[in-house]
């Protein structure tokens, strides 16, 4: 890359650093720099609008994200989240740190409703915070740690927003990568639960009341209309019925007429469920914007071929690769937002792991799991200031109580980066040629 054809892409960059330091949305940053390289460089500045167009009006599947939030939404609205942690309390709540345990599981059944980290926290997620630190049976700090931590297996077990948005940068299957987020899923929640039951001992966590087990069909039957989500959604996807796409509009109106029909859900719920995911899709519609046009100018000036070239020159074969994949985006993940990094950085390593034979429904499955745990990587991972803004915990207490679950997450990672047919085998099982 020569330097004059590097120049108005340094612009660019310095510009987009210069607004987000400023405070400007990093979405908008991008679309300025954008239109002030395509400038700069002699170009049609109506090349932004038109890639903005393209990208986004042209893809069905990006529709799935607006209503994949607003089904969390209503979901997290009235007495559904109540019935399903009555329902885990029963299951799991009989157990030394049971309340820990509790907020693991109600986080992996909330997981495939949701599809959102942060919809998890603020949902189930905050109503297990206060159940556990009620009447002081756990520290705020733990509690809050926790619930970060169980809050990172929402975008991994399907559905998930970010593998949508990776099937858009990356042209891969969002089926596929719904189905290869199970397993990992389910060997988080494993991981996060042997931590809780080795944390509970150490601190002589209380034990709750058991629940008697005659209870269970009763409150089981009161949770069905929240358990039955994940199997409509999911059912249908993989039955053959609806794209993920249409599997979200079925789950949105799937949780508008349940907490109609059970009187769960007020007009004035509903209402601010609606408002609260036109705000969200607007923050991420413009986010998108920014990184498809800002794309156009990455791919302009051939930087994902430069650093498939430059990463070629040390030889590095696909485990080499991804160990150097996962070190960069943890430590990116404690600098910039996921959603950044999966629609500006990704794109561009892409094509070098292609060349390297990577599959992409694994690598996607890798990628997001980073980005999950970069949300609870200090100082700036956005589920340590949620849950610190309604428990009240420092964060320094929060990311102690953290750290034990955080390294069993990375474990969990570099587990599964390295053990891709685990990954695969259930996408196997449905057709999948990968």
């Amino acid at each position: 890359m020569d330097l004059l054809a590097a120049h108005p892409f340094a612009i660019a960059v310095g510009i987009i650093v210069l607004l987000s330091a400023l405070g400007a949305p990093i979405g908008l940053s991008m679309i300025g720099a954008s239109i002030v390289y395509l400038a700069v460089s002699g170009q049609d500045i109506g090349l932004a609008a038109e890639q903005v167009l393209q990208g986004l009006y042209t893809s069905f599947t990006l529709l799935a994200i607006p209503l994949f939030i607003l089904a969390a939404n209503l979901m997290n609205v009235g007495s559904l989240s109540d019935r399903l942690l009555d329902f885990c309390q029963a299951l799991v709540g009989r157990f030394r740190g049971g309340l820990g345990h509790v907020n693991v599981v109600s986080s992996l059944i909330f997981s495939g409703m949701s599809g959102s980290a942060v919809a998890d926290a603020v949902g189930v997620g905050r109503i297990t915070t206060e159940m556990m630190m009620k009447d002081g049976r756990y520290t705020p700090s733990y509690a809050a740690a926790i619930t970060a931590a169980t809050a990172v297996v929402g975008p991994i077990v399907p559905p998930s927003i970010p593998m949508v948005l990776f099937a858009l940068v990356a042209d891969a299957s969002v089926g596929y990568l719904f189905l290869a987020g199970f397993l990992p899923g389910v060997l988080m929640t494993i991981v996060m639960s042997g931590v809780n039951t080795w944390m509970a001992r150490k601190h002589n966590f209380p034990v709750e009341a058991a629940v008697p087990w005659r209870e269970l069909p009763r409150i089981t039957w009161f949770a069905m209309p929240a358990l039955l989500m994940p199997v409509v959604l999911l059912g249908g996807i993989y039955g053959g019925v609806m794209t993920p796409t249409e599997a979200a509009a079925v789950a949105a109106a799937y949780a508008l007429i349940v907490g109609w029909a059970l009187r769960m859900t007020t007009w004035g719920q509903t209402w601010e469920s609606l408002v609260s995911a036109g705000r969200s899709t607007a923050s991420v519609g413009i986010l998108i914007a920014g990184a498809l046009v800002f794309n156009y100018v990455v791919a302009r000036e051939n930087i994902p071929n430069d650093i498939k070239l430059w990463l070629d020159g040390f030889q590095l074969g696909k485990y080499e690769f991804l160990l150097v994949v996962n070190v960069l985006l943890l430590v990116l993940g404690c600098l910039l937002d996921a959603s950044t990094i999966l629609l500006v950085i990704v794109p561009i390593l892409i094509p070098a792991a292609q060349a390297l034979g990577i599959d992409m429904v694994h690598f996607g499955l890798v990628v997001v799991m980073n980005l999950m745990i970069g949300l609870i990587t200090p100082p700036y991972g956005i589920l340590l200031f949620i849950v610190a803004n309604f428990t009240k915990a420092s964060m320094a207490a929060i990311v102690r109580d953290l750290t034990p679950f955080l390294i069993a997450l990375i474990a969990a990672l570099f587990f599964l980066t390295y053990s891709p047919d685990v990954v695969l085998w259930l996408p196997r099982q449905f057709g999948y040629s990968g």
